[in-house]
């Protein structure tokens, strides 16, 4: 049996968790792929996997090949680059990790039509609000909202991600609208809890101001909280590219607008390759073309005051 197949098989079980999930990507049988798992572990004289009901595991001598692994996949892929690269078209596939709320809202779209344009690429989109690992999770590009980023990684800045203080008007007429930063203590304000959110950082005019806040729900997901502000829940600070069809119709309003929250960028960051596929250089170029520095969704007459006035004060946070 191919070895180098073999080593991609257990690279894909270790990243799924499971021989069936392994399957499922791979597009084999799961039968299969417990074949490839014990020819590469007979060729090595060493098990690699410790298999329980529950959960999967590496030994020892799976965790030294697996890093190897890598690097010998990865070796391998930049001899098919370098044999191939007269063939100019992109093609391959590209493995793409981003946070839930950002790739349903646009990633998911863009990536469509990237693969209209370049049909002999596949893309296997990871979505979820983890922090993914691109080497062990084997990701070639990961999409972060970010401002510092891992200085091991490449990063290409792909657009800006400004975001606003928003409510129901529902929720506005029975609590109030917040006159002043000081306001939101008395009211509920519903955070993402991935984050230390208890306190919500604004500028205006360059200067900076803080506020404790407090709610009755946070979630790790942009999506659910956009929900449970949208049916009038509290208040939330959300990014545009999720609120801003909602406010466009009216059915969220921006509060205190004279302040805005620190703005991020939206990058792609992948790992250093001596031959960077033509693939994932396309997609690259793709997506920043596809946003760009002033993003559709900010483009909006309801957001387009507030990007203007977000300007270079959050340019520094």
């Amino acid at each position: 049996m191919d070895r180098i197949s073999a080593m991609r098989v257990f690279g894909e079980v270790v990243a799924a968790g499971s021989f069936t999930a392994a399957a499922g990507t791979l597009g084999m049988s799961r039968a299969m792929v417990t074949r490839h798992i014990a020819e590469l572990e007979h060729w090595l004289g060493e098990p690699l996997l410790q298999r329980t009901t529950r959960r999967l595991s590496l030994t020892e001598a799976g965790q030294a090949c697996v890093a190897r692994s890598h690097l010998l996949l990865e070796l391998v892929h930049d001899v098919e680059q370098v044999v191939g690269q007269r063939d100019t078209e992109p093609y391959g596939q590209i493995r793409v990790a981003c946070s839930s709320g950002f790739g349903q809202s646009h990633l998911a779209a863009a990536v469509a039509d990237y693969l209209a344009r370049y049909p002999r690429v596949r893309v296997d989109l990871l979505l979820g609000d983890g922090l993914v690992q691109l080497a062990e999770d084997r990701v070639d590009v990961a999409v972060r909202i970010a401002n510092a980023l891992d200085a091991s990684l490449l990063a290409r800045k792909l657009s800006v991600c400004r975001s606003v203080l928003c409510a129901a008007p529902a929720y506005l007429q029975r609590k109030g609208v917040p006159q002043v930063l000081e306001d939101l203590v008395q009211h509920n304000c519903l955070t993402a809890s991935r984050l230390d959110t208890s306190q919500w950082t604004f500028y205006r005019n360059g200067v900076e101001a803080s506020v404790q806040v407090g709610g009755n729900l946070s979630a790790n997901d942009t999506t659910a909280l956009v929900q449970a502000v949208r049916a009038g829940a509290g208040l939330s600070l959300q990014p545009t590219y999720a609120v801003a069809p909602l406010l466009q119709s009216g059915e969220l309003e921006i509060v205190l607008p004279e302040w805005q929250p620190a703005r991020l960028g939206i990058y792609a960051v992948y790992l250093p390759r001596r031959h960077q596929p033509a693939s994932i250089r396309s997609l690259l170029d793709f997506l920043a073309e596809r946003f760009g520095a002033e993003p559709v969704w900010d483009r909006l007459r309801a957001i387009e005051k507030i990007a203007v006035g977000a300007g270079e004060i959050c340019a520094r946070a």
